[in-house]
């Protein structure tokens, strides 16, 4: 009854830039970070989150533990390739327990997290000086060294 990861749709290795959206969840690493869309790359030949059982689904999404979907060129989530590299249901590529301490997510942000690692760096952003998925990794140091401090 569990979700499951299995092979792409496209029963193929995926590598591509594509587009994200964040979206409010108990997820630690991703406070601050609510309605981002973003680039991030995905890379992977089994990324494709199923759900066997609908109930489990339905609780996931009502507790808003799936924090990260793919979505189209109108930032809407999506079940279609190439948007969604694995065509998992409803675009999911993340979930978070509902502690918001786990976090599970198919897609590498840690290989986005400089300005030069963006196939496009859009001119508003010019200012910017790193990925706003800095933030993520920002939200994990924080949280560590509150837990540290409480001890």
């Amino acid at each position: 009854d569990a979700p499951r990861l299995v092979a792409n749709s496209s029963e193929s290795f995926e590598s591509r830039f594509t587009a994200v959206r964040i979206y409010e969840s108990p997820a630690i690493m991703l406070k601050g970070m609510e309605g981002s869309v973003l680039g991030v790359h995905a890379s992977h030949g089994e990324g494709r989150f199923i759900f066997p059982n609908p109930q489990v689904l339905n609780r996931i999404v009502k507790e808003n533990l799936a924090p990260i979907r793919f979505v189209n060129d109108h930032g809407e989530p999506t079940e279609i390739y190439p948007f969604n590299p694995n065509s998992s249901q409803l675009g999911i590529t993340a979930l978070c327990d509902p502690t918001g301490r786990h976090l599970a997510f198919m897609e590498h942000p840690e290989r986005t997290v400089l300005k030069r690692q963006w196939s496009h760096w859009p001119n508003y952003w010019e200012t910017i000086k790193n990925s706003p998925w800095l933030k993520m990794f920002q939200n994990a140091r924080e949280w560590c060294e509150k837990i540290k401090n409480r001890r």
